[in-house]
């Protein structure tokens, strides 16, 4: 379509990274990054990363209104129109963003989509899961999120609200609330702040600084209280797959974020307590550490406007 050139970009609550990419080379022309600041007028920050594709679109020796298409992700929810509601990361109210970014570039094939699903669809497409049609993303970071793609299409769900598998309500007697203001979600124990506190409050793990990665380390080289705190860092996470596989049916599931890097111990587990949950018909269902890292989110923004 057009000149073959996209531009992808991934929104993070302090930083935009964004790429362009030939579809006629099948590679990123190029990449960089811009910060964002919370509480800024989204104005503001739309406006520097419409200034910052213009100085990559002249690079690249076009218009940008001669682009072939945008895609965003944004840490938030986002309707099926491209209307943001309310993206507490960034500190944006409603903002009914494919719009204005089309008013101010002259292009009309412009996308936007919550961060996670956004990755999923980076994943299918160039990642973990290149190869398949349905997919589930877990992205376990400071919190907990998800991405749902189905016949390769991202699931958005009403008001952009699905894929939110962090707020999964997997311990009904949680005294302590969740960032979202509901008890026992998920993330309160599968996120990176959620496993420390796990080690901290049951096992009594006292290290300065503790971070999930010292948890890991310390239980792959065999330590008891590590262990037991991995394994239920697992039993949550494998039991939410397990009654998201019974909605969805995935073919694969893949497993991102910072957490991630803690390697096949994270697939080992947690997939032990999803086939100990699951019916036979959604057992043996793959399980794959996500493979693009900080590109996911560009490669699915592209993704989701490329061949439209």
């Amino acid at each position: 379509m057009g000149n073959g050139l996209y531009f992808g970009i991934d929104v993070g609550g302090t930083a935009v990274k964004m790429s362009l990419y030939s579809s006629k080379e099948d590679s990123m022309v190029e990449n960089c990054s811009i910060p964002s600041i919370k509480n800024e007028d989204e104005n503001i920050l739309i406006g520097n990363i419409v200034r910052k594709m213009k100085e990559m679109s002249a690079e690249a020796g076009v218009s940008i209104s001669e682009v072939s298409g945008i895609g965003i992700g944004i840490p938030g929810p986002v309707t099926a129109d491209g209307k943001v509601l309310k993206c507490a990361n960034l500190g944006w109210d409603i903002v009914d963003l494919t719009t204005i970014i089309k008013e101010l570039t002259g292009v009309e094939n412009v996308e936007a989509g919550n961060d996670a699903n956004v990755a999923a669809l980076g994943e299918i497409w160039k990642g973990a899961a290149a190869g398949y049609k349905d997919a589930v993303m877990v992205t376990l970071g400071t919190g907990v999120g998800g991405g749902i793609v189905i016949d390769g299409h991202i699931r958005a769900g009403h008001r952009g609200a699905a894929g939110e598998i962090g707020h999964i309500t997997v311990e009904p007697e949680e005294s302590e609330a969740c960032g979202c203001g509901c008890r026992g979600c998920l993330e309160q124990y599968a996120s990176a702040t959620g496993i420390v506190d796990i080690a901290k409050k049951r096992f009594g793990i006292c290290k300065e600084n503790l971070t999930a990665k010292d948890i890991f380390d310390a239980a792959k080289a065999g330590d008891e209280k590590a262990l037991k705190t991995v394994d239920i860092f697992a039993a949550y996470l494998g039991t939410a797959l397990s009654n998201i596989a019974n909605v969805i049916a995935p073919e694969i599931f893949i497993i991102g974020g910072g957490v991630s890097a803690a390697g096949n111990i994270i697939i080992e587990k947690v997939m032990e307590y999803y086939e100990k949950n699951s019916m036979y018909a959604l057992r043996d269902i793959p399980a794959r550490l996500a493979k693009l890292g900080n590109m996911a989110g560009m490669y699915g923004a592209i993704k989701m406007v490329i061949g439209r």
